[in-house]
């Protein structure tokens, strides 16, 4: 087994699904198998198309374990390789920080970058690399960037090599859960998405919940894409199949919620959930209609109601 570094873009012609499996070509295929079973970390390039060529992180975003590795029915030489326990950093590592380059085997001698080794969209890295950048992603382990920036942020300050405790770490629930809190409640200003709501204690503290849309017991990731922001009531009422979402973020309620109505007064009259500013940390629509078609009950997609109340 090897750890490694898998570069994932969403412009890329791969048909990648991060929290699922990662798409690759047959020249890949034997440093591939090197991962299965252990852990690799998700690296996001800078585009170099479409209408921001600037865009794009040069950054580590996320870990996964590799669970296995299948043909592409539908084409031949490329394969997926199956991904579990997908979890997003709490914040972004930049590749390299002051002259310092995280994977050593993308620095060149003279301490340029070597650009051979880094067109390599999936890299082999030692068990020390590994984990100085996942505890630099993970603020429960340990702060590095406390921007919002998704780019390396000069402000930064690099501690050098860390304990390799992150192994452990982030296959804890606990951990995992708490890291996944803390990430959509900040997204969503520590308000509801369904009433807009912040209610907070006299220490500050939340109450809104992070909720998952598919839950984690039905194979749901820990990612900002499939967590919404949830007040305590609404959460149980989403959880119930009594509300949901539809493709245009309208608020859905059920024909079973006649009880309720007076809860949906705390709606927005616009019938519309409020979002996250940045678009990927909104909900994914395939998150979004598995909970409608598993969840909100097939009966009420012929009989929603409408928000307007009576």
């Amino acid at each position: 087994m090897a750890k490694a570094i898998f570069t994932s873009s969403e412009i890329s012609p791969y048909r990648d699904l991060k929290e699922q499996w990662y798409h690759f070509s047959k020249n890949l295929l034997a440093r591939v198998q090197e991962t299965i079973g252990d852990w690799v970390i998700f690296y996001e390039p800078r585009r170099n198309s479409g209408p921001s060529s600037s865009g794009g992180t040069q950054a580590y975003v996320a870990l996964a374990r590799v669970v296995r590795i299948r043909p592409d029915p539908t084409a031949a030489n490329y394969y997926f390789a199956d991904l579990a326990e997908y979890i997003e950093f709490d914040h972004r590592v930049p590749f390299k920080y002051e002259g310092h380059y995280f994977e050593s085997a993308l620095r060149k001698a003279d301490g340029s970058t070597n650009k051979g080794a880094f067109g390599q969209s999936v890299r082999v890295i030692p068990d020390c690399e590994f984990h100085t950048i996942c505890n630099l992603g993970f603020k429960s382990s340990l702060s590095l960037i406390d921007s919002d920036d998704r780019t390396n942020n000069a402000d930064a300050h690099y501690p050098g090599d860390v304990k390799r405790t992150i192994a452990t770490t982030t296959v804890s629930r606990a951990v995992r859960d708490a890291s996944f809190r803390k990430r959509v409640r900040h997204a969503y200003g520590n308000r509801c998405a369904f009433t807009g709501l912040m209610l907070l204690d006299r220490l500050g503290n939340p109450e809104v919940e992070a909720a998952h849309i598919r839950p984690v017991s039905k194979n749901g990731p820990d990612t900002m894409s499939n967590g919404i922001a949830l007040t305590g009531t609404v959460h149980w009422m989403f959880d119930a199949g009594i509300v949901s979402i539809d493709e245009d973020h309208r608020i859905l309620l059920g024909s079973n919620c006649a009880s309720l109505f007076h809860l949906t007064s705390l709606f927005p009259d616009d019938g519309r959930v409020c979002l996250p500013r940045l678009p990927d940390e909104r909900p994914h629509r395939r998150y979004l209609e598995w909970h409608r078609k598993k969840v909100f009950k097939s009966e009420n997609l012929d009989n929603e109601l409408p928000l307007e109340l009576p």
